[in-house]
């Protein structure tokens, strides 16, 4: 029997596991997990029974086949959820899908809001044309946005750069209130330094002309829409926490006779002469210990799989080395209530601004975005009555100073950010903290990225070799297309297909698995 090794168990690594266990029986699975824990950065973590996302993952794809995995791991709820039911508040619900009063193991529909905190007022994100938008700006700064964006129109910039990308879309006007900042904020670099590949990946179809026929076509009810995927005002959510998913995607992998090894870290990858992977060294309790395989699939950092690998070239080995990446830590933080006034139509316990996440548009504080976990699911809070949870997300690089502080010193640290935004009066009303980082979070498109061509080329001239996912593959890809990665590995791996194309190809494309002649496949990606 053959061996397939799989390095990482989180959305990429945990569904090639699950693929190739139930589609080649012939292929024996080893997975290979730094951690004590599943997800990646999708994992949910668990604070004295309130639970922490991090980075905040709503579940939507265009894509059939993620939806009918989604649903398979865990069914679509099938009666209201707690909050629905005190505030009698109608979501849809599927016949015969499971009680999330009665059991965990169930995906729920939740409402999305997301909006930017910008001089301290609400705006929609992405930026609406909704009465509200131009009375929050006022009469002068609507006709500057207007003027400008009319400026972009007609003189096009060329988009060499993230910054005259965003320019293009939604004009200068806009572009320095609502993305200068927080680009630069994000990724530690301004945005006229990084490639503008990572706006038209993350911002498909979006721009003031989007947001246009978006906000005419609810207007006017127009049937078959079809909706960017930053528009959408509904999306799936785990019970439990996105990595409750994996929870159950690895416990699924075990029953089927995969083997998960965690607290167990790849330093090496082996390969011998015909440039084939033979082997991986890995660090468990102290000991170095290696294991054979025939395939390879890894979603570790692309810049640690190749500095781990013997025998790479000078120009691949350099790119690698040179690829940057930002990393995350989160501080959560609970209180008894926030200052923030809800005035929108959507009910809350306790009347909460109804946000999963909120962007924050302030100069004065290092706070990229804060997260209302009591949103995401009503289950992710130990006491929603009485409590509420909040994550303070903050941008930065592994060994800077922020990552080197004690729990404490950041805590006094975004607390204080929290009282200069208005969120709470005083540090005194907070009853207790937590903080979590996680490593290389966001592959970043600058320095030598933009050789990027040149390392998947090597790469996908290592046969047995095949990177899925965020961090193997450096691309900032949603759940959803770190899967379709591991969907089309397993693919190959089955039909013995050499070329890896279809593989990188995932998300480069606008319509890739966004289009099809199929209608049933068609209306995935449509609303009414």
């Amino acid at each position: 029997m053959k061996k397939a090794l799989i390095i990482g168990a989180g959305p990429a690594g945990l569904t090639a596991a699950y693929e190739l266990l139930t589609k080649a029986r012939d292929i024996e699975v080893v997975v290979f997990e730094e951690s004590d824990c599943f997800g990646g950065i999708s994992k949910t973590v668990n604070y004295k029974g309130n639970r922490m996302d991090m980075g905040g993952h709503r579940f939507f794809s265009k894509i059939p086949e993620v939806n009918e995995w989604w649903d398979n791991m865990l069914p679509m709820q099938g009666a209201p959820t707690y909050d629905d039911i005190v505030l009698k508040r109608e979501m849809p619900v599927h016949k015969g899908g499971p009680d999330p009063e009665k059991e965990d193991r169930v995906m729920l529909t939740r409402h999305r809001v997301s909006r930017i905190l910008f001089d301290t007022k609400f705006y929609d994100y992405p930026i609406s044309l909704k009465p509200e938008t131009f009375k929050n700006f006022g009469v002068l700064t609507t006709l500057k946005v207007g003027f400008s964006y009319l400026g972009s129109m007609f003189h096009k910039l060329p988009e060499d750069n993230l910054e005259n990308f965003y320019i293009n879309c939604f004009g200068r006007k806009l572009y320095s209130m609502f993305f200068e900042y927080y680009t630069e904020n994000l990724w530690g670099r301004h945005p006229s330094e990084i490639d503008a590949s990572w706006g038209a990946q993350r911002t498909k179809g979006l721009s003031i002309m989007g947001i246009l026929k978006d906000f005419f076509g609810k207007l006017f009810k127009v049937k078959n829409r079809k909706v960017n995927t930053s528009l959408i005002e509904e999306f799936k959510y785990p019970k439990l926490g996105p990595g409750q998913l994996w929870d159950v995607t690895a416990a699924e992998v075990e029953k089927l006779g995969g083997t998960i090894i965690k607290n167990a870290k790849v330093t090496r990858v082996h390969k011998n002469a015909n440039n084939v992977l033979t082997s991986l060294t890995y660090e468990k309790d102290g000991q170095e210990l290696t294991m054979e395989g025939d395939y390879f699939i890894s979603s570790m950092p692309v810049k640690d799989l190749v500095g781990g690998m013997n025998d790479v070239p000078a120009e691949p080995a350099r790119i690698a080395k040179g690829l940057p990446y930002r990393d995350y830590m989160t501080l959560g933080v609970l209180v008894p209530k926030i200052n923030l006034v809800n005035k929108t139509n959507i009910k809350t316990i306790n009347n909460i601004v109804p946000d999963c996440w909120v962007y924050v548009q302030d100069r004065n504080v290092k706070l990229g975005r804060f997260q209302i976990y009591n949103n995401w699911s009503p289950y992710m809070i130990k006491d929603l009555e009485h409590t509420v949870w909040i994550g303070l997300e903050y941008f930065v690089n592994e060994g800077d100073e922020y990552w080197n502080m004690t729990e404490e010193e950041f805590a006094k640290i975004g607390v204080s950010e929290m009282v200069k935004l208005g969120l709470i009066d005083s540090p005194d009303v907070v009853l207790d903290v937590h903080m979590e980082k996680v490593k290389k979070a966001y592959p970043a498109y600058f320095d030598t990225y933009d050789e990027m061509d040149k390392l998947i080329e090597y790469l996908s001239g290592i046969e047995n070799l095949y990177c899925v996912g965020r961090n193997g593959q450096h691309r900032y890809n949603n759940i959803d297309h770190s899967m379709v990665t591991s969907f089309e590995a397993v693919k190959n791996i089955i039909s013995g297909t050499k070329d890896k194309k279809n593989i990188w190809s995932v998300n480069t494309e606008q319509e890739y698995h966004e289009t099809s002649n199929n209608e049933d496949e068609k209306n995935q990606a449509e609303v009414d």
